[in-house]
């Protein structure tokens, strides 16, 4: 009677060796052939389904415009923007599946993190804040918000927005403006603003903006409230 048991046991196990036979004999699971899926190489770093960290270097994705997010695809893949492994992820893509891309981080509609504490002193941050809301008349510097838009949150069809970045990634993509490393489709803008900001008003800006909470339901504007204060891109060269 006692021997029951381990006959018992010995055979389930063998019954179990066995389906893990057979499984490892159907080789693995195949993943679903879907954008979602596909993208899970760009999630590796921007974080879970395009929603980026309050640290470090890696911006957030999601609900940004489809025509900003096209444009940094095509602007790493032709050499324009430098960002390390992203050239190499992108540089056999070719322009629809680009917009394919931008068009499935676009659609993401997902909460933001909580702003962190602020970095700066007070006059650091109003400095900022300046900057941001009024620009400098005296330095030819238009407010940041003229063209990201009056929440902050970009502008169609391919202006991003500025809250939910993180500072240091602020700084270091101003920083490669100024320096000619990052660069958009002529006329650049961006590149403009930039090389006019001294180092204490970017540390500034990119302080006060880091530190801002994201409105509820804020989303990019559909148009320029006014007049923008530069031409950019290439629809402004046509």
């Amino acid at each position: 009677m006692a021997n029951k048991p381990v006959g018992r046991t010995l055979r389930s196990l063998g019954f179990t060796a066995l389906l893990a036979t057979g499984a490892a004999l159907a080789g693995p699971a195949s993943a679903p052939d879907t954008i979602a899926q596909r993208m899970l190489a760009c999630t590796a770093c921007h974080g879970k389904e395009g929603r980026a960290s309050s640290e470090g270097y890696y911006p957030r994705l999601a609900g940004k415009p489809a025509g900003y997010l096209y444009n940094q695809l095509l602007n790493f893949r032709d050499g324009r923007r430098r960002g390390g492994r992203m050239a190499g992820l992108v540089e056999h893509l070719n322009d629809a599946y680009l917009h394919e891309m931008a068009a499935y981080f676009a659609g993401l509609d997902l909460p933001y993190p909580a702003a962190p504490p602020p970095l700066g002193d007070a006059a650091t941050l109003a400095r900022g804040e300046q900057l941001v809301r009024r620009g400098d008349a005296a330095r030819e510097l238009p407010a940041c918000q003229a063209c990201h838009g009056e929440t902050l949150m970009g502008m169609q069809p391919a202006t991003p927005g500025l809250l939910a970045l993180p500072r240091d990634y602020l700084i270091s993509q101003i920083g490669r403006w100024q320096v000619g490393v990052r660069r958009a489709q002529a006329p650049d803008c961006m590149a403009q603003v930039a090389q006019r900001l001294r180092p204490e008003d970017l540390a500034a800006v990119a302080s006060w903006l880091a530190a801002q909470p994201v409105p509820t339901g804020a989303k990019p504007a559909a148009a320029p409230a006014g007049p923008l204060p530069l031409r950019c891109g290439p629809e402004a060269a046509r």
